[in-house]
C-alpha cells in the first residue's frame, strides 16, 4: 500500500486534502487512481489509512480515513553521530540509518571530513536530508521521522556531549572493546563514525576523554558508510529489535 508523508495534523476519519508534494506523487510519479488505497503518516507517530477519492489536476482526496495504532520505533533510542563524507554516502547513511531504525542523526564536519559545508550549504544539505529521511520512512514504514540536526564541529559537539549520560561509542579500527562486551544502555545509545579517511589522533583522544568508549567491528576496517550501517545493526541486534 502506497505510503505518503503528510505534515501534522491528521485527520481521525472522514475526507483529506494530500498536500502538495504527496498529490503529485501520488498522482504523476505512481500513477494512482480513484479507489486505491494508500497509508498517511504524520512523522510524529500517527498513522491512517484511507481511499483515493478525486484527483483532479494538482488536488488529491483520500477518504473514509481509519486511524491505525502503529509502532514500528524500535525500543532503543539511538543517536547516530556522523562524520560529513561525500553528498551521496551521506545520503546513503541518512536513508539506511532511517530504516535501521535510528532516533537521531548528528552530522559532524571533521578534520578529514571530504564535504565542507557553508552556512548557507549547511541549511540546504539539512533540508535535504529531511526530504531523505521522509522517503525512507515511507518505504520502510516509520511512523517518527529521525531528528536531523544542523552539521556541527565535532570538536564543539564533543564538548556538548561531556556531561551526557548516554552511552557513548567510538568506532574505531584500534578499538579493544566489542559492543556486545558492553552493558545494555538504560538510555540514548551514542554512535559516533569518522569520515572517509577516520578521526584524526586528537579528535579520537577528545572523544574518549568525553566518555566514548572504543568499539571494534570485526578484524577489518569498514569503509565510512558501512560501519554506521554494521554499528546500527550491531546495535539493534544486541539491544534493539533485531533481537
Amino acid at each position: 500500500m502506497p505510503r505518503f508523508y503528510c505534515p501534522p495534523p491528521l485527520p481521525h476519519t472522514g475526507s483529506f486534502s494530500l498536500p502538495a508534494d504527496a498529490a503529485h506523487h501520488a498522482s504523476r510519479v505512481l500513477r494512482l487512481r480513484a479507489g486505491d488505497s494508500v497509508q498517511l503518516f504524520d512523522g510524529l507517530g500517527h498513522e491512517c489509512h484511507g481511499v483515493l477519492d478525486e484527483l483532479s489536476g494538482k488536488q488529491v482526496i483520500v477518504k473514509n480515513i481509519i486511524r491505525i495504532d502503529a509502532n514500528r520505533e524500535s525500543p532503543l533510542p539511538v543517536m547516530l553521530a556522523q562524520a560529513l563524507s561525500s553528498s551521496e554516502k551521506m545520503d546513503w547513511v541518512i536513508q539506511k540509518a532511517t530504516e535501521l531504525g535510528v532516533a537521531e542523526i548528528q552530522p559532524l564536519a571533521t578534520e578529514r571530513s571530504v564535504a565542507k559545508l557553508s552556512p548557507e550549504r549547511a541549511a540546504r544539505r539539512t533540508e535535504h536530508w529531511q526530504q531523505v529521511a521522509i522517503s525512507a520512512c515511507e518505504q520502510c514504514g516509520r511512523n517518527v521521522l529521525p531528528l536531523i540536526h544542523a552539521p556541527l564541529d565535532i570538536m564543539a559537539w564533543l564538548q556538548q556531549m561531556r556531561t551526557s549520560d548516554h552511552s557513548k561509542y567510538i568506532l574505531l579500527p584500534q578499538g579493544m572493546a566489542s559492543l556486545q562486551s558492553q552493558a545494555k544502555p538504560q538510555g540514548t545509545a551514542v554512535l559516533l563514525i569518522g569520515a572517509e579517511g577516520g578521526f584524526s589522533q586528537a579528535e579520537s583522544d577528545s572523544a574518549q576523554l568525553c566518555g566514548f568508549t572504543p568499539i571494534r567491528l570485526g578484524a577489518r576496517i569498514l569503509r565510512t558508510e558501512t560501519a554506521a550501517v554494521a554499528g546500527l545493526s550491531a546495535l539493534q541486534t544486541l539491544w534493539g529489535d533485531f533481537c
